[in-house]
């Protein structure tokens, strides 16, 4: 009688091993994956590293240096000042003066943009294909509309001797630009002019992904148009509404095409004057470069502040970004 022999099963050590060395494979997979991704980054890191990053390095180290124009020209050697060119940046008391008014204005800016591109964004869901199309068109063209040529119609229009506009309203040669209020507030409409079709069609974008059953289910509960946009929409779209708002907040911060082109540089004795104007002013036109780099890194740290602050406070609210 012959016995045949039945295959050996692997022992407990040959089972743990082959576990040990599968889960070490594992982990180099998981390793490599992720590093694919930075990868693919690579190239666009490495752009942004040359156009962003060594700016910025540059900027930071002028603004510790004596470099005005005779350091340019070659008349002086450049010295190391450290920490004095901010020192009289803050003693300056038009500094305060003109940062105060870029941060107010700046924020008018970023509200009354959202406002209006928010509304039109609503506005598109509401009405037929062919008024729809007739308003997307007009903003884009007021998007596509370089700042130069947009400031230049502008002041055009409410020009006090040729300008349409203050014969419509009656207002003879009413001067919008000689009043520092005036003057704002027509920047203030170019700009919104300009930066609310970016709103607009964003949120109309993101309105258009909200499930059409939800937006339902709350006009059959008896819900407002308002209060649908207020507790369902937006909620839905914060994130969306983040991104347009730390936008805005960034190009209306550092506005200077609109303000230089349509008060003249800053206005009568400087009254219009928001911090990239006044850099532009202290670094060429006072060939100051090294405090205009002063407060260019200000306003930098500035808006790193505003952006690290806001998205921290949509962090503690459980919001994905």
């Amino acid at each position: 009688m012959t016995t045949t022999a039945s295959p050996r099963t692997p022992t407990a050590p040959a089972k743990g091993a082959a576990g040990a060395e599968a889960r070490r494979a594992a982990a180099r997979r998981r390793s490599g994956s992720a590093w694919t991704p930075w990868l693919y980054l690579l190239p666009a890191l490495a752009v942004l590293g040359a156009l962003l990053f060594y700016p910025i390095y540059q900027l930071g180290l002028i603004s510790f240096l004596e470099y005005t124009q005779a350091q340019v020209s070659g008349g002086r050697p450049t010295s190391f000042k450290g920490l004095g060119n901010y020192s009289e940046l803050f003693s300056d008391p038009q500094f305060w003066q003109v940062l105060l008014a870029t941060v107010l204005f700046a924020a008018a800016c970023v509200l009354v943009t959202l406002a209006v591109g928010c509304a039109l964004a609503v506005l598109l869901t509401r009405v037929r294909a062919l008024p729809r199309l007739a308003l997307m068109l007009a903003a884009l063209g007021a998007w596509a509309t370089p700042a130069v040529t947009g400031s230049t119609v502008w002041v055009f229009l409410f020009d006090p001797d040729h300008g349409p506009v203050n014969r419509v309203l009656g207002l003879g040669d009413f001067s919008w630009t000689y009043g520092r209020y005036s003057a704002f507030a027509l920047v203030l409409t170019e700009v919104v002019w300009c930066s609310f079709p970016f709103v607009m069609v964003t949120v109309y974008a993101g309105i258009k992904a909200v499930p059409a059953e939800v937006l339902e289910a709350a006009a059959l509960d008896g819900a407002s148009q308002w209060r649908i946009w207020r507790s369902v929409t937006a909620p839905l779209l914060r994130p969306i509404l983040v991104v347009v708002t730390i936008q805005s907040i960034i190009w209306d911060f550092k506005v200077f095409t609109q303000i230089y082109v349509m008060t003249g540089g800053g206005g009568i004795a400087g009254q219009n004057l928001v911090l990239n104007v006044y850099a532009y002013q202290k670094a060429f036109a006072s060939s100051q470069y090294s405090l205009g780099s002063a407060i260019g890194v200000v306003m930098l740290l500035i808006l790193l502040a505003v952006t690290l602050v806001y998205l921290r406070l949509l962090r503690r609210q459980g919001e994905e970004l």
